[in-house]
This record gives structure tokens, C-alpha cells and sequence, in this order.
């Protein structure tokens, strides 16, 4: 039997009789096919095949990374579930250290897969540096393909059909990503018989992750913040709880109490982000959209309350000189930050060349505050932020902990503070309660 690769599929020519139930024929091409990612039964099931499907690749690859024993432990029960699975850990952990020892034990052509330009980059100068060798880039307008690739998500997928047999291993970051349906081709069409996903919290509300057990081979290691102590900066979590003015006040309770009269007529239970998408679904009527119109003006009054832009002021005058991220969930929040105080702002809007530019002057200590939305949840490295503030957010607990982990890299006699700004008597309350669950050491406002 001979097994080719084309477009997402193994092709066997000339298969015995008995095959197993994953190989399907397909009537278009008069062969018997099989999904990419079925390589690797495959060969464990035809050993004596006459694989083609991959040019041999073998890399010569050696560096002086110190790996802590969590680190180790993590590669060795990886390589034991037959070079494949997820492996779990807070960001600041040292994720992309697993990564590399993982790159350096297989020895062969590998795809590194990131959400971001940011973390793409960031990858690419790591490989580059620690394996001394040349890394190629998907993304970003780059389109350079070397034994070592590190790839944009969207590069990854646009380009699965072609580049599904070109490398053996695939390293996906953010794993949890990979569990959309859109992402799940990737896992679904590359040949990659090794496959090593990294992430700080694999479970999603959607249970969509139970795909990664399917095509990644599951979770095989996890470790969590109180676990590793010893590894991360001191921290702590100061939430400060701040009041609507009058006028805000009764604008959010009148749009609140539209939007929940909508629920209760509706019998709508708000119990996740699935039964929100039910009232999203349910709105494509004039009082479904005075409702829906009536929730995001809420939103925004807590969101955007004015004090909060003085207790911002305050905590900044608290900690002046200190390396500071203010994240918000809208891009609205962070530019009226940014114009408030004069400090550069990313969003999803700003340019590549400008966000790396002002990535490198907060590293370098020419500005020391930075604001942002959600894009920054994932892909910036910097080691010596310690105070991060949170002038609005989701409920969900990974956005929580990952904005909590841009703060943890340790530094000698480093110390933490992560500020959550909360409007009293609204929504928020109970969005701050969520997304905190699990994580350890947070202090009442009061204390501040």
C-alpha cells in the first residue's frame, strides 16, 4: 500500500482488504482517503506502507534553556502520550520554555501556531535566539516558509490544504483557540504526527474544547497559580468598588430595567454566554431591539462611569513611575483613558509597526503606562509590569487570568497589584464575582 498527502487528506493506493472504519472511499478521486490528522494511525496500523506523505526532515537542534522541574515533568509525560497533548499552565509559567525543549526533542520541521502578530514575533525572535537557527513567518504580511515556521492562526487555516504535510510537528499556543470550528481544520487537516498544544485554561464555557481531546490528544498536564508560588511575583488583587453619579444612576437602572422586563416576559435565563446568544437570537423584533439597545447602554454607563476616570488618576499617582497596563473591554474606554492621560493606547485599530513601537518604549522604561482593550488579553511579554488595572471586563475566568498574567513575570524584590475598578450597584458586581473564581489572594478596595 502507498499513502500520498493532498489537500487535507491521506490518499491509500492499492489498501487491503480490511481497513479501519476512518478510511472512507471516496467515489470523485476512486481512492480510499483519510482525514490529515489520521496519519499517525495509519502508520501505526500499515507499518509496512510505503509513506509518502512526508519528506524527512531531521533538525539538529541543541540550546542552554534552564528548565524548572514543573517544565520537565510537562515534555516528559507529553513525549509518553505519543508526542501529543495539551499541556496547561498560568501565563508567567513559562509556557514557551515547554515549547521549546518539546521543538529541540523532536528534531524535525515544525509549525508554531499564535493567536497574534505579537505573539507570532515573539515566538520567532525566542526560536531564533535560543535555537540559533532561521525561523520563517506567516502572517503580518510575511510569508517565509522554513523548517521552523511560526504562523498566525488565520495564515495556519487559510493555508492547511497546502501546507498539511510540510511539517511534522505543530506547536499550537493558546490552544484553546484551536477549538473553534472555523480553527478546528487545522488540527483536522495537517499530517503532523506530533502535536503539542499550550494554554493557560483549557476548558471553554462552550465545551468546545472536548474537540482538542479528539485531535490534540487532550489534556496530559496541568498545573495552577497556587502551585506555583515559588515561580511568580508576590501579587495581590485590590478590587475598588466606586459609585455612579446621580444622573448615571438613574439612566443604568432605567435601560437595566428595559432590558430585564425583556428577560422575565421572555422566561430568558441568563446562565452563560449561550443564553445570551439565545437573547441576541431572540431580539430581531422592535422590543427585542429596544431591549438589546437598552442592555448596551447600560453596559456602557458602567463601563465608562466618570469617577472612574479619577480613581484611574488615583492609582496611577499611587504607583507613579511603576510599569502599568489599564485594560478595558471596548476600544471606547481605552482611548477616553488614553486622551484623559496622555499615554499610548492599542487596540484592535492600531497599526503593527506603531503597537511594536510602543511595546519596545514601555519595555525600555521611555513610557511607563500603557491602555488597552481585549487585544492585549493575549501576546505581550513584559517582565517588569506590576500594576495592572482593570477599568472593565468579561466574566470569563481566562481573560481574568491572563490579564493577571502579564503582571507575574518575577524580577528580584517584585511585588503585583492588580486593581479591578467596579461600579456599585450594577451588573458588575456579579461579572467580577465570575471571573475571579479560582484565583487566590484578592483583597477588599477598602484595604487599598
Amino acid at each position: 500500500m502507498r499513502m500520498t498527502y493532498a489537500r487535507g487528506r491521506i490518499i491509500l493506493e492499492d489498501p487491503p482488504a480490511k481497513i479501519p472504519d476512518y478510511v472512507l472511499f471516496d467515489e470523485r478521486i476512486n481512492r480510499y482517503v483519510a482525514e490529515g490528522y489520521r496519519y499517525s494511525s495509519l502508520r501505526k496500523d500499515f507499518p509496512d506502507a510505503d509513506d509518502l506523505v512526508f519528506k524527512k526532515c531531521k533538525l539538529s537542534l541543541a540550546h542552554e534553556e534552564k528548565l524548572r522541574n514543573y517544565q520537565k515533568e510537562a515534555v516528559k509525560i507529553w513525549a509518553s502520550n505519543d508526542h501529543s497533548g495539551i499541556v496547561v499552565l498560568p501565563t508567567a509559567a513559562g509556557k514557551t520554555h515547554v515549547g521549546i525543549e518539546a521543538i529541540a526533542q523532536v528534531g524535525t520541521s515544525t509549525l508554531v501556531i499564535a493567536p497574534t502578530i505579537e505573539l507570532v514575533q515573539q515566538w520567532q525572535e525566542k526560536l531564533s535566539k535560543v535555537l540559533s537557527i532561521e525561523v520563517g513567518q506567516l502572517g503580518g504580511g510575511e510569508k517565509e516558509i522554513k523548517d521552523i515556521t511560526v504562523s498566525t492562526y488565520d495564515s495556519a487555516y487559510l493555508m492547511a490544504e497546502t501546507l498539511g504535510n510540510r511539517f511534522q510537528f505543530i506547536l499550537v499556543d493558546e490552544a484553546h483557540h484551536l477549538a473553534a470550528e472555523k480553527y478546528m481544520d487545522i488540527a483536522r487537516m495537517y499530517a503532523s504526527p506530533y502535536r503539542l498544544g499550550l494554554t493557560a485554561t483549557f476548558e471553554r464555557l462552550d465545551m468546545l474544547h472536548k474537540n482538542l481531546e479528539h485531535f490534540m490528544g487532550g489534556k496530559v498536564f496541568e498545573l495552577g497559580y497556587e502551585e506555583l508560588n515559588e515561580f511568580l511575583s508576590d501579587y495581590e488583587i485590590v478590587r475598588i468598588p466606586v459609585e455612579l453619579e446621580p444622573e448615571e444612576e438613574i439612566e443604568y437602572n432605567r435601560n437595566r430595567e428595559i432590558f430585564t422586563s425583556y428577560l422575565r416576559r421572555h422566561r430568558i435565563t441568563m446562565r452563560g454566554p449561550w443564553d445570551f446568544e439565545k437573547f441576541i437570537l431572540s431580539s430581531w423584533n422592535p422590543e427585542g431591539r429596544e431591549a438589546l439597545i437598552a442592555w448596551r447602554t447600560a453596559r456602557e454607563i458602567a463601563f465608562n462611569a466618570r469617577v472612574k476616570v479619577d480613581t484611574v488618576r488615583y492609582v496611577l499617582s499611587k504607583h507613579r513611575g511603576e510599569k502599568t497596563i489599564i485594560f478595558s473591554e471596548d476600544t471606547a474606554s481605552a482611548y477616553l483613558i488614553s486622551r484623559e492621560f496622555l499615554i499610548p493606547c492599542i487596540t484592535y485599530l492600531t497599526p503593527g509597526k506603531e503597537r511594536k513601537r510602543y511595546f519596545e518604549m514601555f519595555r525600555n522604561g521611555e513610557i511607563t503606562a500603557l491602555t488597552t482593550s481585549r487585544v492585549l488579553d493575549e501576546g505581550i511579554d513584559v517582565p517588569d509590569a506590576s500594576v495592572g488595572i482593570v477599568l472593565s471586563g468579561s466574566g470569563s475566568t481566562r481573560q481574568f487570568r491572563q490579564r493577571l498574567g502579564r503582571l507575574l513575570r518575577p524580577s528580584e524584590g517584585k511585588h503585583a497589584t492588580f486593581y479591578e475598578i467596579i461600579a456599585s450597584g450594577t451588573s458588575e458586581y456579579g461579572t467580577s464575582r465570575r471571573r475571579r473564581k479560582g484565583v487566590p489572594r484578592s483583597v477588599d478596595g477598602s484595604k487599598a
